[in-house]
């Protein structure tokens, strides 16, 4: 076959995991023919917590029906999700829960970790503003410091700094107030808060903006549909039914919000809570189920001495899981950008 019809062979491959081919997803970076006859061919992935990449030597060479030399890049594609607001960040995620107590920080900062861990640069927000746990089960403390910087047009603009563990940079309300203190405030207040943590705030170029909701069906939801253009949302729900019950609750809010739903995570499935409820429910409702987390000690040790960045260590009882997580999340959000229809704009009633 000549090079336009070699060519076309690979194009015409199907995605193991987004379903198209890769000449209508622009995966086909080049094609060239090398000495001895075999073929060389780059592919560009978009995302860096692709599975299994070497499939794609397997594929192109069954399609080219001979030698090739796969060469694997991978550039995270966004949906430019700074919004109005000007950051440039490709994807922002929410991870949800329809209530507290079923784990959702804790998967939150190991998601967080998961995709740094695949060479994304990250960052992580704690937009729980009432309970912010995040600085807690980072070990982080500190208050961010405030730089001058350059504006669009040379004008000096201030800029928070956020805090940087492990190579996450992070914000978060804990960093501004006491351990013990409570936040009572309105919801205007809350706005404010949340529109300063992510304008103000110098997040530099980001590949995947985490962002740890607060528990149950607030308001929150809302001001980051309206500030961002949001890749997506993860819920977190434990298998046992009443947490279930709060997990579609939560499913609901960012439908109507116009947020996508990633798809679903069990945590803490083992002999208590039981297994397989957010499996089922996933199934149901007819989105992805994303992976379980057993119901481990270790997690919970781990969380309390400030080291939950250390779950995706190699000793770690969750590290196949968080990073198997972390790719079928990576994944959804890919489908997104490359195939998802333009969200209608946000009508507030």
């Amino acid at each position: 076959m000549n090079d336009a019809e070699l060519k076309q062979q690979i194009e015409a491959i199907i995605d193991p995991e987004l379903g198209r081919s890769l000449g209508a997803l622009r995966m086909v970076k080049s094609v060239e023919r090398v000495e001895g006859g075999a073929v060389r061919v780059t592919v560009e992935l978009p995302t860096t917590a692709y599975p299994e990449p070497e499939r794609f030597e397997s594929l192109i060479g069954e399609a080219v029906g001979g030698e090739a030399e796969v060469t694997i890049e991978s550039t995270v594609r966004g949906s430019n999700s700074g919004g109005t607001i000007g950051l440039k960040i490709a994807n922002v995620i929410c991870v949800g829960s329809g209530k507290g107590g079923v784990g959702k920080s804790t998967v939150a900062c190991g998601l967080a970790y998961a995709l740094k861990a695949s060479g994304a640069r990250v960052g992580l927000m704690d937009a729980d503003v009432y309970g912010p746990s995040v600085p807690h089960l980072l070990g982080a403390s500190g208050e961010p410091s405030v730089s001058e910087l350059a504006g669009p047009d040379g004008e000096l603009v201030q800029r928070i700094q956020p805090l940087e563990v492990d190579g996450l940079r992070l914000m978060s309300m804990g960093f501004h107030i006491a351990e013990d203190q409570a936040v009572i405030w309105r919801g205007p207040l809350l706005h404010r808060t949340l529109t300063q943590f992510l304008q103000a705030t110098d997040w530099g170029e980001l590949d995947y903006l985490v962002i740890d909701m607060p528990p149950g069906t607030g308001d929150v939801a809302l001001t980051l549909s309206q500030l961002l253009s949001l890749s997506g949302a993860v819920i977190v729900c434990t298998p046992q039914q009443l947490a279930l019950l709060d997990a579609i609750k939560a499913i609901s809010m960012f439908n109507q919000v116009k947020i996508p739903v990633l798809g679903i995570v069990e945590n803490m499935t083992g002999e208590i809570f039981g297994r397989g409820g957010a499996r089922a429910k996933a199934e149901e409702l007819q989105i992805p189920f994303l992976g379980e987390l057993p119901a481990d000690p270790e997690v919970r040790l781990r969380g309390d001495a400030g080291r939950v960045s250390t779950l995706i260590a190699e000793d770690s009882p969750v590290n196949d899981q968080l990073i198997s997580i972390s790719q079928r999340v990576a994944i959804e959000v890919a489908r997104q950008v490359t195939s998802g229809p333009v969200l209608p704009d946000l009508e507030i009633l």
